[in-house]
Formats: structure tokens, sequence, C-alpha cells
């Protein structure tokens, strides 16, 4: 059995398209792009997240014109610390030695996955 602390491979994919840019605030829009994930799972993901603390949720204050606000997400310091760690292990466990990222994601620019600056 898996123990609480381990992610699933959709958690790593959204830790992965989050981890990317930390202290950047997104949308589920475009999380579900980044990770090729459907709505029903990526927004349970997210929310399960934020109950653990790791991700921070908050309200778009000035949606564009025509537009409902949306919900905006980015990773708190303790989801920064636990993705990083989740991230490392997945790579380790991969066969190709490459983490279970998110489609299309890289690693956070001149950070390498072991030891990013904090934002």
């Amino acid at each position: 059995m898996r123990s609480r602390r381990e992610f699933s491979p959709q958690t790593l994919s959204v830790l992965a398209a989050l981890y990317e840019q930390p202290s950047r605030w997104q949308h589920g829009y475009a999380l579900a792009s980044t990770t090729g994930l459907k709505s029903g799972t990526l927004y349970p993901i997210l929310i399960r997240l934020a109950d653990r603390g790791l991700v921070e949720a908050c309200w778009q204050e000035e949606p564009q014109p025509g537009r409902p606000r949306r919900h905006l997400y980015r990773l708190t310091a303790d989801g920064l610390a636990s993705a990083t760690g989740a991230l490392a292990a997945s790579a380790r466990t991969q066969p190709s030695g490459r983490p279970a990222t998110a489609k299309g994601a890289r690693e956070p620019s001149g950070r390498g996955v072991a030891a990013p600056a904090v934002p």
C-alpha cells in the first residue's frame, strides 16, 4: 500500500507544472493544458494539495471583461519543498532517469531539481 507521503503520477504532474514557476499564480485551465489532465482529475488534486497546505489558491482579482473570475494556484513554501523531494525521488525511480513531469514541463530556469532557490 502507498504511504501517505507518496504522490500519484497525476499529482506529480501537477506538482511539476507548478514547480516550473513556483511563485507564479496559474489558473486551472493552464495547468490542465500543461499536464494533459481532465478537470475531473485536476481540480480534486488541487483541492487535496490545498487542504494539505502544499498549494495556495485565490480568486483572480481582475478578470478579463466578459469572463468570470478564475481560481489561481501556486505552491506554498511547504509545497515547494514537497515537490522538490517528490520530483527528485521520481527521477531516481524512473527508468529513463527523468522525473514523471507534466507534458512539456521543464525544470525551473537556472535551478536543478535537487536544490531549487526558494522564491
